[in-house]
């Protein structure tokens, strides 16, 4: 007989109906007694609720500007949202629910507040315009949505678009935001939905190298597994460290690092809408904030400001999201005494899986596998490589990729194992060295663009006959995005079409994509098939 289902508490099942066929999921690990979990679980009562039954709900929580709250406060918001949630727009155990705004405490308690209600977690970047929006609540068949009234616009002009979502509420009581007053009507009080350890509770998107949105499922028990991992045994926080840092919580770097797992030690997090590296600098001075969350580039450009700030406070700062150059490690202690954490992790496995501490960083190299998780690098013939050759990483822990309902499943997940798009080598030390992507992803300023999304918009614009996208190498982004861009008869390659074609860009997906460099071809190299041969853009003219 096949083995029985694991327990669900969803009612809806669109999301375990979706997760990929057995064969193509990946071998999970769960090495000692740290990754043992129950049938039953609600990640929101661990990290959460069991600080406050344990009596330290007065323990201060969550910071913003304007907002200071312990434990038990961010419970009792939490709770009112999920009785809204509930009560109020009919939310049952498995609908997916849209969560847009910038970090701050009232998006934390929106996370938590779907979670306890037995709901699926959705982020979405703020500046995610509505074409980017409609992909998303498609893929995910989103139903709710809590929303920055700030953010309404984009949202509002999706929705034609979007006959899933039935039931949208605005919080931003300053900008004619709802929630807020519905929340207050309600009770404190609510009793979390007992989920199952393998109930989805996240969905996070990725956007691979077609450009088409790939959403990544998390059960509870990943949200658990995660913070047992990296946490405890390289990033060794205390509970009255205070978390800070740049990546929105819809990235899983921005979730883990500034909520998930400051939570799950007792320690406080800062939410802040503005983490530019001034801004950054600021408020690491104005909260205290100790444990610092950000880019290799943020570090770079805070390098030649931090000595204007009091950041004294601070005492461990983590780098991902992208390779960490060597300068910029060596600039940032040079600057402040601290030695960076790196790390490499993925929204497929959710959070960091190699690592180094302070003890063992060294320039140019990422660390060694998490404890929990186990990394090696193949070979073209599917072999783990010898030291010093350069192949495909691949790695295996407590969580792995499941994407929703998405035939690149099998590309991720082979042979049990997660290939992560990165190509490594393993040094004589042990040690996994970055090599490059080994897709056309390109990676800058901490941010995942997929070229073909912006050939896709550059393409709506009249003047444009053909493009093609690439990233090129640059000192402080790592690498900027450049398009090469054949224009229709009638068109001139100047400085002002240069400016129309980004601010174009700008202005149909989200800003951080456009293209920072644009050069003006007749023609692009193509395959006898059609096929655009991108590496050929790459090589100097």
């Amino acid at each position: 007989m096949p083995p029985a289902p694991p327990y669900s508490a969803h009612l809806d099942t669109f999301a375990r109906d979706r997760l990929p066929p057995p064969q193509e999921l990946p071998e999970l690990l769960f090495e000692g007694p740290a990754l043992q979990f129950p049938d039953v679980l609600n990640c929101a009562t661990e990290l959460l609720d069991r600080w406050v039954e344990r009596g330290n709900g007065e323990r201060l929580c969550v910071q913003g500007h304007g907002v200071r709250w312990t434990y038990a406060e961010l419970q009792r918001q939490a709770n009112r949202i999920a009785r809204v949630l509930v009560e109020d727009l009919g939310l049952v155990p498995g609908n997916r629910v849209l969560l847009r705004g910038a970090n701050s405490p009232m998006l934390a308690a929106c996370w938590f507040a779907v979670v306890k209600a037995g709901g699926i977690a959705v982020g979405s970047m703020p500046l995610l315009r509505a074409r980017e929006l409609v992909a998303i609540v498609d893929k995910a068949q989103v139903s709710h949505a809590l929303c920055d009234a700030r953010l309404a616009d984009a949202l509002t002009q999706a929705l034609p678009a979007c006959p899933t979502l039935r039931q949208v509420s605005m919080f931003g009581a300053d900008f004619g935001g709802e929630l807020e007053a519905r929340a207050a009507a309600k009770p404190a009080t609510f009793d979390n939905v007992a989920t199952g350890a393998q109930d989805t509770c996240l969905i996070a998107f990725t956007s691979g190298t077609t450009g088409v949105p790939k959403g990544t499922m998390h059960f509870h028990r990943d949200v658990m597994a995660a913070c047992a991992c990296w946490p405890p045994h390289v990033l060794r926080a205390r509970p009255d460290d205070v978390f800070i840092g740049s990546p929105p919580l819809a990235f899983t770097f921005g979730l883990g690092g500034l909520l998930l797992f400051p939570l799950s030690i007792g320690a406080s997090t800062v939410l802040v809408e503005k983490t530019a590296p001034e801004a950054l600098l600021q408020a690491i001075a104005q909260f205290g904030a100790s444990v610092c969350f950000t880019a290799p580039t943020s570090y770079r450009a805070m390098a030649a400001m931090a000595r204007q700030h009091d950041i004294s406070s601070l005492r461990k700062c983590v780098s991902a999201g992208e390779a960490l150059p060597a300068a910029t490690r060596q600039l940032w202690l040079d600057t402040t005494g601290i030695q960076i954490i790196d790390g490499i992790g993925s929204t497929e496995l959710l959070h960091i899986f190699i690592s180094a501490d302070e003890a063992h960083a060294r320039p140019g190299a990422t660390g060694v596998p998490v404890p929990g998780y186990r990394a090696v690098v193949l070979g073209e013939d599917g072999l783990e490589a010898p030291r010093g050759q350069v192949g495909r990483l691949a790695v295996k822990g407590p969580t792995g990729c499941k994407y929703l309902d998405d035939a690149r499943q099998a590309n991720y997940v082979q042979g049990g194992w997660n290939l992560t798009g990165d190509a490594y080598l393993v040094d004589d030390d042990g040690q996994f060295v970055y090599q490059a992507r080994t897709d056309d992803m390109i990676v800058s300023g901490g941010y995942n663009i997929a070229g073909p999304e912006v050939e896709g918009a550059l393409l709506l614009h009249p003047a444009v006959a053909e493009c093609g996208v690439i990233g090129v190498p640059d000192d402080a982004r790592g690498m900027v995005v450049k398009a090469v861009v054949v224009l229709r008869p009638g068109f001139e390659g100047d400085a002002a079409m240069v400016t129309a074609l980004q601010d174009f860009v700008k202005q149909t997906i989200a800003p951080y994509k456009y293209p920072r460099r644009i050069e003006f071809s007749a023609s692009l190299p193509r395959t006898e098939t059609g096929k655009l041969q991108r590496f050929r853009l790459r090589e100097p003219a």
